[in-house]
């Protein structure tokens, strides 16, 4: 058996970001014979301007999402390199149970939401083929490992590659593309939140206002 049949070649692409000055994806090229598929199913919208109703209308809870970071809302709309966000669908919502939900929405834990928030936006378009090819990508919050999704087997033991992809855990469902004359914008949809789990520790620790707010502000942005 040849030994490029099991060959790995890993790549990193650096590409400049409107918000941090690089942003990049490491890509894992698999070579020889290992066949494998794109995990997309795109849609092409008329303009990247749009993409605001569009996630009003069709992913409610994600939209008030990251409208909990403007900030990070006003850097990707206004890129000229385009953006990427991953958003959660309502199911993903829904599985967060009433109790994280009303986190999320309790003004006492904005700080955390916000930094939830700002890890599903990139300040430029990430293709659904390039994620399938990486091995993460650094969004506006931080990096987000990513990994092809696995079927069957036995307790993650025996299953193959399913053409799909998972961004810390979160599936990749479809990808849209809005794309006008000058910006390109990728909507991905997940069946999960790709921001790390540890953040909901801090979700947790519900304080009265202004109380240890630098302390909790400061853990955040270390994460």
């Amino acid at each position: 058996m040849q030994l490029s049949t099991f060959l790995r070649v890993t790549c990193f692409v650096s590409i400049a970001a409107a918000t941090s000055g690089f942003s990049t994806l490491s890509c894992r090229r698999r070579c020889g014979t290992t066949p494998w598929k794109s995990p997309r199913t795109s849609s092409l919208f008329d303009s990247a301007i749009d993409v605001e109703d569009f996630l009003a209308e069709n992913y409610p809870s994600c939209s008030a999402l990251l409208a909990k970071n403007g900030d990070a809302m006003k850097k990707i709309i206004k890129s000229e390199e385009g953006f990427t966000i991953f958003a959660p669908n309502e199911a993903a919502f829904s599985d967060l149970g009433e109790r994280r939900r009303s986190q999320l929405e309790d003004i006492r834990n904005d700080e955390v939401t916000e930094k939830i928030a700002s890890y599903h936006v990139i300040a430029e378009p990430v293709t659904a083929d390039q994620l399938f090819n990486s091995g993460g990508v650094v969004t506006v919050g931080g990096e987000v490992p990513a990994e092809r999704s696995v079927s069957g087997g036995f307790f993650g033991v025996g299953g193959k590659e399913d053409g799909g992809v998972t961004l810390n855990g979160a599936k990749v469902v479809k990808s849209m593309e809005f794309a006008d004359a000058s910006t390109t914008g990728i909507v991905h949809e997940v069946d999960g939140f790709i921001s790390p789990s540890i953040l909901w520790r801090y979700v947790d620790q519900l304080k009265p206002p202004a109380t240890n707010d630098e302390h909790i502000r400061w853990q955040c942005k270390s994460i």
